[in-house]
């Protein structure tokens, strides 16, 4: 184990804003379930809520290790929406720029703790990975199929 002193405040600060951001996970996704039309819409309606659902997992995560560390819970939740749209292509858009924020509260996550929690080191890195190929995932799906 590192000499290193886990800094608590910030590590529940930081854990409080990836729950505020997880949770507004839920409710963006759930939002856009209800948004998409067309033929493709069983299939696109499945991975939101999908989304939807892990995002609610994550958000228990992260409140569990709040009250782990002695912290206070926030009943705060991240950014929300500013309009509504069926158009799939904002609506990914989107939903990248959320996978972008999360994952940018994970990675500083790990640098706050790299050397003084191995536990945190491990759900920090473990939620990157995730997040990361979560993000792959949507740019795979913004991406035109080819017309060769």
């Amino acid at each position: 184990m590192s000499n290193n002193k886990l800094d608590n405040e910030s590590v529940i600060k930081l854990l409080n804003r990836i729950l505020e951001l997880e949770l507004a996970g839920v409710v963006r996704y759930t939002h856009y379930s209800f948004m998409v039309y067309g033929f493709g819409r069983i299939p696109i309606v499945s991975w939101l809520r999908g989304q939807a659902a892990e995002s609610m997992m994550h958000a228990h995560e992260a409140g569990e290790l709040i009250t782990q560390f002695d912290g206070q819970v926030s009943l705060g939740i991240g950014a929300l929406l500013d309009a509504s749209t069926n158009d799939i292509a904002v609506i990914l858009e989107e939903s990248l720029q959320h996978e972008h924020n999360s994952l940018t509260a994970y990675e500083e996550l790990l640098e706050l703790v790299q050397g003084s929690s191995v536990m945190l080191e491990e759900y920090a890195t473990r939620m990157i990975s995730e997040e990361t190929r979560h993000a792959g995932d949507v740019r795979k799906m913004l991406r035109p199929p080819d017309n060769a």
